[in-house]
């Protein structure tokens, strides 16, 4: 089969214009970025009509190769198109970090892709550094106050924002600014995040609109003073300028599949440290313009989907519809307790043993009154033993059930999947959040817990005691949660396959994101500066003399 870059190089693209027209826009909806792709007026959000019905694709805990949500995501937009319903797609954006590393980017694969492929995987519509120069002129900001008299007795010892850039760097995770003398500031130890991680990009994935976008960024907690009071950037006055470089990335971008499907893509946060979803602003959007709207979140549904339904539908007041529960029979094997070298071997036994991982998935989503749909995303070493093995536990547990083969097929290859779905929209969701963010941080905590990953209790280092007291302090801690683990399992021992028990969660480290308006807890390591593999993607990329790109996956 073709690469993913022939194959959209060879896609037959509608102009972006004609695209908008699809779904009810005209010029003065839009702002247009070369023939293939625009941005989208704030003006939409105030259209009237009856809102579409919401659908989030996740999966179950993935392996390190992922589970294809995204490509499920294309394709189940696609395919819903081809059963006539008018359907949009509401993607996050690609980094350049993994785009240049070893993870690749997001839009999809095989024939169901968004495109223009090579424009979303790299610069796209400048959004990424805009959000780079808005956290970075904040950093700026702090600094100079420091050495203009630093009214404000910030203690350089405490200052919690760091700098960011959109590039994997290893070198920048930890460094030392203000070197050279007093005319180059105060010494003093910083550091690089990658601008997925910055609080910026979770501010604008969250923010209403572009005075509450300004509002969250004032209320960043940037730094602790000399009496340790929290200093926020509001006090240094600089949250009008950083909004003014966000004017235009607050503004969703429209492109379209490989099957002209419109798609929407904005805003691209951690799945770890933020709650690794697109905007709130595209997917009410993209409600607004249709009748269904296909989007995803970041891992398994035991961090994305939790984070999805318990922060951005909280601060977004969105009810899904329905969820696609994304697994692959390589993914299930590998829970089973399977070789990495021998997932591509039929193993139907292997297979059951890992099932359990699935139906905990399924238990969670279920714990939200949403009602669930299983994706098997078919890879061609599949067996169709294995695949009846899934549909016969799936319809056990009364679940509907459907082989997605979207990579393979397109949209033609996901209409069992969209006539599943479809069915489940008729359905009653009585979504709810599964607690109360007035709860207690512990007792938030101890929810998720113990409700999504099954453990039997959580554990507190001193350091993250000693943090949660301060936020109780400080009047911080009536937030939403966002917890920060590894995606490979369901407790925080990545070792951990299927579905462990009896086991304790250890949080090790509590954090704000206060602008954002959340609360992290760390059970883990978080990465928030990847670094390069050995070979980097970007040593197979390259761009030929007529312009054609080559490499780029």
């Amino acid at each position: 089969m073709k690469s993913d870059i022939e194959i959209a190089q060879e896609a037959k693209m509608e102009p972006i214009v004609k695209v908008a027209e699809s779904i009810g826009l005209n010029e003065d909806d839009i702002d247009l970025y070369g023939k293939y792709k625009c941005k989208l007026s704030l003006d939409i959000l105030n259209k009237e009509g009856k809102d579409g019905k919401l659908v989030l694709v996740t999966a179950i805990n993935p392996t390190p190769a992922g589970e294809g949500k995204s490509t499920v995501t294309v394709g189940l937009g696609q395919a819903l198109c081809k059963l006539n319903k008018k359907s949009i797609i509401a993607l996050r954006e690609p980094s350049l970090g993994p785009v240049f590393g070893i993870k690749g980017g997001a839009a999809g694969g095989g024939y169901s892709q968004v495109v223009p492929m090579e424009d979303i995987n790299l610069h796209f519509t400048g959004d990424m550094h805009a959000i780079t120069s808005a956290n970075n002129l904040l950093c700026a900001a702090i600094d100079n106050h420091i050495h203009q008299g630093n009214l404000l007795r910030i203690d350089t010892r405490k200052i919690l924002f760091k700098r960011v850039m959109d590039m994997n760097d290893r070198a920048l995770r930890n460094i030392v600014v203000g070197m050279g003398g007093p005319i180059n500031g105060f010494l003093r130890e910083d550091g690089f995040m990658i601008t997925v991680a910055s609080e910026i990009m979770a501010i604008l994935c969250l923010a209403s609109d572009l005075k509450d976008l300004k509002e969250r960024m004032g209320n960043i907690l940037v730094a602790y003073d000399l009496d340790n009071n929290p200093v926020y950037a509001k006090q240094l006055e600089i949250q009008g300028a950083m909004a003014l470089l966000m004017k235009d990335a607050i503004k969703p971008n429209l492109v379209q599949t490989l099957e002209n499907t419109p798609a929407i893509i904005h805003g691209g946060p951690f799945a770890n440290i933020a709650h690794g979803c697109n905007s709130i602003i595209a997917t009410k959007m993209a409600l607004k313009l249709s009748d269904i709207v296909v989007t995803e979140a970041g891992f398994g549904a035991d961090l994305g989907a939790e984070k999805f339904f318990d922060i951005k539908c909280r601060y977004g007041e969105l009810t899904p519809g329905c969820v696609v529960l994304v697994a692959t029979i390589r993914a299930l094997k590998h829970h089973g307790g399977c070789k990495k070298e021998e997932l591509s071997i039929p193993n139907v036994e292997t297979l059951k043993n890992g099932l359990s991982n699935l139906q905990k998935q399924i238990e969670n989503i279920q714990k939200y009154n949403v009602p669930v749909v299983v994706a098997i995303n078919r890879f061609l070493t599949d067996s169709k033993e294995e695949e009846e093995a899934i549909k016969k536990f799936c319809e056990e547990l009364g679940v509907k059930v459907a082989l997605s083969e979207v990579w393979e097929k397109g949209g033609e290859g996901g209409v069992d999947l969209a006539n599943a779905v479809i069915q489940s929209l008729e359905e009653k969701s009585e979504f709810a959040p599964i607690y109360n963010k007035e709860e207690s941080i512990e007792e938030k905590i101890l929810t998720i817990a113990k409700e999504i990953y099954g453990a039997t209790g959580v554990n507190y280092t001193n350091a993250a005691k000693k943090q949660i007291a301060n936020l109780e302090r400080i009047g911080l801690d009536k937030l939403p949660i966002c917890m920060a683990k590894t995606q490979y399992s369901l407790s925080d021992d990545p070792t951990l396959l299927g579905r462990p028990e009896n086991f304790v969660v250890t949080v090790k480290e509590i954090r704000v994101s206060n602008g954002a308006g959340f609360i992290v807890a760390l059970t883990g390591d978080i990465m928030t500066m990847p670094g390069l593999p050995k070979v980097p993607a970007a040593n197979k990329m390259d761009i030929q003399e007529n312009g054609k790109i080559v490499g780029l996956f």
